[in-house]
């Protein structure tokens, strides 16, 4: 098991009481691993203790990227949360720590 990070980068922010996470793949094979791995479920499981919803995935196949849009997790949004991270920028972050049991390259 790996982190997420090693084969991957991403960028997050507010969309209202929603956000937006964006998982750019460091190189084609990581691509095709995560497009089969990194499902909205999977996401939506990760980020279940903070309240998020039914997650949503969008395939960005010319940015060998993943959009996930995660509905509800910002309790309420930037100018009416009290969490620490109002706008959901630390989200893709922590996003980037999730264990992937990713193949080792020979």
């Amino acid at each position: 098991m790996i982190p997420l990070r090693e084969i991957a980068f991403a960028r997050s922010g507010d969309k209202g009481n929603s956000a937006n996470v964006a998982v750019f793949a460091r190189t084609p094979a990581a691509y095709t691993f995560l497009r089969a791995h990194l499902t909205a479920a999977r996401v939506e499981e990760y980020f279940r203790p903070l309240g998020v919803g039914t997650v949503a995935r969008y395939d960005v196949p010319n940015l060998e990227a993943l959009n996930f849009l995660l509905p509800s997790i910002l309790a309420g949004g930037g100018s009416r949360s009290l969490r620490i991270d109002a706008q959901g920028k630390t989200l893709g972050m922590a996003l980037l720590e999730m264990p992937i049991a990713f193949p080792a390259t020979p």
